[in-house]
């Protein structure tokens, strides 16, 4: 039903003359077009919002949607920070929707990273990663905030050694109105977003808006395709002296396909070939339609703040998120010889096609989340000091199953969802599963900071963060482990000084520190022809982590730049991999022991000429590790080694043009070469990317209403590359241990570059 709709999409764009002439009736308002806020939203013709102003005592880069409404409206969350000082982006498909894709900030993975979209966390709560292609419509974001080090210290979000990228909805408008845009691209991309604002709602003040996205594209590479519908939807209501209460929505419908990551060896002899089956043969398990994720998710935030009296002031940030999803794969199942668990199954088990016992069947690898919290302070302002104290309690449960359905004669899964009712049973009818554990996990928080004004130009700003994490969980699977709890608290102290130095220069220190407990999967045992496969741990000891920041800032009219120097030391560094479990991929994570970072971040924005800014953004990364690594009993030697995914060098050129009728933007991003191994006896080589736009405003030619059109070309250069380390390994090549083991070499998997797309769109304001 959803790709039907698609060829309405193509007849809507070629229909848009007489829609621009209808709407110029239909609009309301003066003939400017409306307000203020409405203009900015769809695009201001200055084009500064690459490095807007900031006066935080740490390290912040954002975006704006200044900047953002000249990308290709396809573009993640990710892809969109790409520019930004130490961002290291992986991105598998040119539009951002595949869930293959990975972030690393300062070296950092994306399960380092916390993400807050409306000041609610978005990460996932079993192993911290967050999905960007579930996030808010990109006409719908106000703001992207990255902080590559120190986060608040009332944010969400827990293992943020690596940073916050912060995402900030745009307001409901003061007038009703609203917003389309269409469209087209390579790989026959095919998009329509829609939004409608009320307006102020008579006399209660409310206002709102609602929108809703449609997607389709073939894959770039391979067989299949992706599909995403969105659905974002914001109330606010403000009044009195700065009081405010907002609650948002965002519901996403995805269907996107796993691009396959090959290892080193099968992309020098492959390529971009390197894909899964275009059609199916009785036995394959490598056919495409086993390896499509079907997701949805329902994310729900309440911001409130309260100005108590002059003084006094109290802000809560409720939050709900909901999410189900499989992420399949293809294998095969025998009639007989199976083991629930540890316990082998006497009763042969039905399998519809099996031939001569064995059938090729889809794996599923489904999670059911339910996550709600509450981050609730009070600030308490007088004089020049500024108290804050509050709490954050967070509870969520996370269901995970590795579960079997059966598989047509053409290949076609007969539920790809995975659920359980449709899933191969055994004879007694329990669910045969290879995984089956609920987990509960429970965080709380506790805060108190105290920023004091010592003069007019100098603060120093002083907290502490108390954080608890619970794991209470049970592995349903017979063997030898039932129930599992954890537990951890982390003392958090930190410290930063900010000293204005005139009206265009600031400075500004920092020490914080940071912790990761172990992800829930760490916990439970896994089991492979009722044999023990891995074992389940408590001992795997939280990591901890001290940066310090020294940065500066300068801030004019026409010139701005930020320089930042860091350090970091982590005790237990925290690693995630997957491995390949007898055929079923396992999340796993590795200790690698302490490792030393420190480097510099740099930005500078320089708009010499009105609708002109040039942007260029870099860093330098001295990454390694000061341990060497137990493995199989014996010592790995990499004390000194680079650390895995931290590139030496990365730098950013971009620009943005805008004279109210012409519009264009750039962005060209280098990467240099990343190990993907802790003895660095395999990387891949750096590359980089070029993005381009160029589009016309046309309001003022048909009507006052706001009207573009833009052609965006992604990854204009078209390298053929790997982009990034999907999953690492200790070693690729056979070495010898400190105690002389020769350990195996087990070859990592990567991520292969996008290839070029075109997109044209026009968007056109109501």
């Amino acid at each position: 039903m959803i790709a039907r709709c698609y060829p309405r999409i193509a007849g809507a764009a070629l229909a848009l003359p007489g829609l621009l002439l209808a709407s110029s009736a239909m609009a309301e308002g003066p003939a400017d077009g409306g307000d203020a806020a409405d203009i900015k939203v769809v695009g201001h013709v200055d084009p500064e919002g690459l490095l807007p102003d900031q006066s935080a005592p740490r390290a912040v880069s954002a975006i704006s949607a200044d900047f953002i409404t000249k990308q290709a409206p396809t573009l993640n969350a990710f892809q969109l920070v790409g520019l930004l000082p130490g961002a290291n982006v992986s991105s598998s498909d040119p539009y951002g929707l595949s869930v293959s894709s990975s972030l690393t900030l300062r070296g950092l993975g994306q399960d380092e990273i916390g993400v807050l979209m409306e000041g609610a966390p978005q990460n996932d709560i079993g192993y911290y990663y967050a999905y960007p292609a579930q996030f808010a419509d990109n006409e719908n974001v106000r703001q992207v905030t990255l902080t590559q080090g120190a986060v608040d210290i009332d944010s969400p979000v827990v293992g943020n050694a690596g940073g916050l990228l912060s995402l900030s909805l745009d307001d409901p408008k003061a007038r009703s109105g609203g917003l389309v845009d269409l469209s087209l691209g390579s790989y026959n991309e095919e998009r329509a977003f829609m939004r409608f604002d009320t307006g102020t709602l008579g006399t209660t003040g409310l206002k709102a808006f609602v929108s809703y996205s449609i997607n389709h594209a073939d894959n770039w590479r391979g067989a299949g395709f992706d599909t995403r519908q969105h659905l974002d939807a914001k109330l606010l209501d403000e009044w009195g002296n700065g009081n405010r209460a907002s609650i948002s929505l965002s519901f996403n419908l995805g269907d996107t396909s796993t691009y396959p990551s090959p290892t080193l060896a099968q992309w020098q002899a492959s390529g971009r070939g390197f894909n899964y089956d275009a059609a199916y043969t009785d036995g394959d398990t490598n056919y495409w339609r086993l390896y499509r994720s079907p997701f949805r998710n329902i994310y729900l935030a309440a911001p409130v703040h309260l100005t108590l009296n002059e003084h006094l002031s109290f802000d809560t940030s409720s939050y709900l998120q909901l999410g189900y999803g499989n992420s399949p794969y293809g294998t095969q199942l025998s009639t007989t010889g199976n083991y629930q668990g540890t316990e082998l199954l006497t009763q042969p088990i039905n399998l519809p096609g099996a031939e001569g016992g064995v059938a090729t069947v889809l794996g599923n690898y489904t999670g059911q989340q339910f996550r709600a919290g509450d981050v609730a302070k009070l600030i308490w302002q007088t004089g020049a000091q500024r108290l804050t104290a509050g709490l954050w309690l967070d509870y969520g449960t996370d269901h995970d199953i590795q579960s079997y359905s059966s598989i047509g004669a053409d290949g076609v899964p007969f539920d790809q969802w995975g659920y359980q009712s449709k899933a191969i049973h055994t004879a007694d009818g329990q669910l045969l599963a290879y995984e089956n554990e609920r987990t509960v996990t429970v965080t709380k928080a506790f805060f108190v900071a105290d920023s004091i004004a010592v003069t007019p130009r100098l603060t120093v700003d002083l907290g502490f963060k108390g954080v608890d994490v619970l794991h209470n969980g049970e592995n349903y699977l017979p063997g030898p482990q039932s129930g599992v709890h954890f537990a951890s608290f982390a003392a958090l102290p930190r410290a930063a000084v900010h000293y204005r130095v005139d009206d265009r220069q600031q400075v500004f220190a920092n020490i914080a520190t940071s912790f990761r407990a172990p992800d829930e999967y760490t916990l439970y045992n896994t089991y492979y022809d009722g044999a023990l496969a891995g074992t389940g741990t408590t001992a795997l000891k939280n990591e901890y982590s001290v940066s310090e920041e020294l940065g500066y800032r300068y801030i004019d009219p026409s010139f701005s730049a930020s320089l930042t120097a860091f350090h970091y030391h982590f005790r237990n560094r925290q690693l995630a991999t997957v491995i390949d479990s007898g055929g079923a991929l396992i999340n796993s994570t590795l200790n690698a022991g302490s490792q030393t970072s420190y480097g510099v971040d740099g930005e500078l924005d320089y708009r010499p000429a009105k609708g002109v800014s040039l942007y260029v953004s870099g860093e330098y990364l001295h990454a390694r590790l000061d341990s060497d690594l137990p493995v199989d009993g014996d010592v790995l030697p990499t004390t000194g080694k680079h650390a895995v995914s931290s590139p030496t060098v990365q730098f950013g050129l971009g620009g943005t043009y805008d004279d109210g009728r012409l519009f264009g933007s750039g962005a060209l991003k280098y990467v240099a070469r990343q190990y993907s191994t802790f003895m660095n006896d395999e990387s891949i080589p750096g590359y980089a990317t070029l993005d381009l736009a160029i589009g016309v405003h046309l309001a003022g030619l048909i009507d006052a209403k706001r009207t573009d059109l833009r052609l965006n070309v992604i990854n204009a250069t078209n390298p053929h590359v790997l982009s990034g380390v999907e999953a690492i390994s200790t070693n690729a090549q056979d070495t010898f241990g400190r105690n002389g083991t020769l350990i195996a070499g087990t070859a990592p998997a990567y991520y292969v570059g996008s290839g070029r797309a075109f997109v044209a769109t026009i968007a056109r304001a109501f």
